[in-house]
């Protein structure tokens, strides 16, 4: 039985999406933090972090997420290290751009709201179970 909604999405629909973004955010914050202190022998090689685009889907009253793209963020710090066996001619190497404090608390506030979207769908089943027992 699905939630009486004009727009045809019920609340599962709905927090089932979310935590699907949510997932890919997680996944994006492992890949960064996995990445965090890696050196490379150029600019462009340097690893950058992964940050998920989100884009909001309407369908009538209802609103839903999907992911848009990936896309790379930050600017490698250059470091002058004349022993790394990555080093350029010039002696420097490029740290990923990657704050692996930042991803931390991205985490974290991830965590939070694929909680809080579990929540939403346990409640939402509790409500349904509890009007089928109210209804016999």
């Amino acid at each position: 039985m699905k939630p009486i909604n004009p727009s045809g999405l019920s609340t599962f629909d709905i927090s089932g999406r979310a935590m699907a973004a949510q997932l890919v955010r997680m996944n994006a914050i492992a890949s960064n933090l996995a990445n965090a202190g890696t050196i490379a022998g150029s600019e462009q090689g340097a690893y950058r972090a992964l940050k998920p685009v989100f884009s909001a889907t309407f369908d009538g009253p209802a609103a839903t997420v999907n992911v848009a793209r990936m896309a790379r963020t930050g600017t490698p710090e250059k470091k002058l290290d004349p022993n790394h066996p990555l080093a350029d001619a010039t002696g420097h190497v490029w740290a990923a751009a990657v704050d692996p404090n930042q991803e931390m608390v991205e985490m974290v506030e991830t965590a939070r709201a694929y909680a809080n979207n579990v929540e939403v769908m346990s409640t939402a089943r509790g409500l349904m179970l509890e009007t089928l027992r109210i209804g016999k």
